[in-house]
């Protein structure tokens, strides 16, 4: 797929990150199989098993997984992870990530195809609990070329997700979400673009409103130098409800990407985005806005640093006007978040890091009683704060 969506503002490859090496030991014509192991260990301290417990636990994930190259134009990805707990608060899980990705180009037009299925039992923020959760999401994109100044931009996105109620969840509400944004670009220059976009989202819920919303936006690819990108979007969300009697809601939402590159070995990356997206729980939304930097830096030549941290402020917002679940939907958090990572390759084709995690989550919810099977009361429910600390070692094609 990247040779159809090669980006020019993208200005820096991480160590080890190299294309695969052009002879594959297991390739039959057209077919290539790339297989792929990878094992990570970790420590971590203080990890949510329901609101206000919390656990200290080893975990090791096992996942093999595959690749499958069917000519220039499709592939399979497929990926298993096996987690175990070394406490009992946990339930050890399977999780399976998989996705089929099609990609060609016609004349002026850039073809795109995409079908991604994930399933995954991970504590979560949002439930300070293991939560199950399934998602079927679907993609189809368009590029075309109208002449040497303008071009358009088509997407089309579908997602259906499923929450379960394991770890003594109620209330949780199935969604299926149709979506689309589309652009017109001006090209300035082959690194000066602006766009403007506008958009539909639908969101079907199995429990509460339904909901519909239009984006208005605006944007700017921007290769200001060889050392310099941006990349930036903005505009309206004009947020309406089904269902309900809560009136219509209108957000500020953007996205933002500047990335620095001042040596051949060092990249700072800064990211921003605000948007509004459906709660796991019934008659929410999250109104969030949130912020990343990271510093991304090869040493002598053959090892990769990578420290990042981030800020996401989220507030959940009712969907309905008077609701018997109002007592949920006066939640906000404010959740950090630190990382650092060392790897190196080794063998050609085998990876291993050892990295530090630290984040934490200030929540205002008090209680959530009505959304568990058991009462909760404590004043920190959903707030904590986790040390993680592991190694991670694999091996591919």
């Amino acid at each position: 797929m990247q040779r159809y969506q090669t980006n020019q503002f993208q200005m820096f490859t991480p160590a080890g990150q190299a294309p695969q090496p052009v002879v594959q030991p297991f390739c039959w014509g057209p077919v290539t199989f790339r297989p792929g192991f990878r094992y990570q260990f970790l420590y971590g301290n203080r990890i949510h098993t329901s609101p206000g417990n919390r656990q200290d636990t080893v975990v090791q994930h096992v996942s093999p997984g595959m690749l499958l190259d069917v000519g220039r134009h499709l592939s399979f990805d497929y990926t298993a992870s096996l987690s175990y707990y070394s406490s009992p608060s946990f339930r050890d899980t399977l999780d399976h990530r998989a996705r089929m990705a099609w990609g060609t180009a016609y004349q002026d037009w850039n073809l795109s195809l995409s079908q991604g299925y994930t399933s995954t039992s991970n504590p979560r923020v949002q439930t300070a609990v293991q939560t199950d959760r399934e998602n079927y999401d679907t993609s189809a994109g368009a590029s075309h070329q109208l002449n040497d100044k303008l071009s358009v931009d088509i997407g089309l996105n579908q997602d259906f997700h499923n929450v379960g109620t394991a770890g003594g969840l109620t209330n949780v509400s199935n969604a299926r979400v149709w979506s689309t944004m589309d652009w017109l670009n001006y090209h300035f220059g082959p690194r000066f673009i602006v766009g403007a976009g506008a958009g539909f989202n639908y969101v079907s819920e199995q429990l509460g409103s339904d909901m519909a919303s239009e984006q208005y936006q605006g944007r700017v690819n921007w290769r200001a130098t060889d050392k310099i990108s941006l990349q930036l979007s903005g505009g309206l969300n004009d947020q309406q409800f089904l269902s309900g009697g809560q009136g219509d809601m209108l957000t500020p939402v953007f996205t933002a990407a500047i990335e620095y590159q001042p040596f051949e070995q060092t990249r700072i990356t800064l990211t921003g985005d605000r948007s509004v997206t459906t709660s796991y729980f019934r008659n929410q939304i999250i109104e969030g806005t949130g912020m990343t930097a990271s510093l991304d830096q090869r040493l002598l030549g053959w090892l990769n640093l990578v420290l990042s941290g981030g800020y996401r402020h989220s507030k959940y917002l009712s969907s309905v006007a008077v609701s018997a679940f109002s007592a949920g939907t006066a939640r906000t958090d404010d959740y950090y978040w630190f990382t650092a990572r060392l790897g190196c390759p080794f063998l050609k084709r085998g990876s291993c890091s050892v990295f530090y995690q630290y984040s934490a989550n200030s929540s205002t919810q008090t209680g959530f009683a009505q959304f568990y099977q058991t009462a909760v009361s404590s004043s920190s429910a959903f707030s904590y704060t986790s040390s993680q600390v592991g190694f991670e070692v694999g091996f591919h094609y």
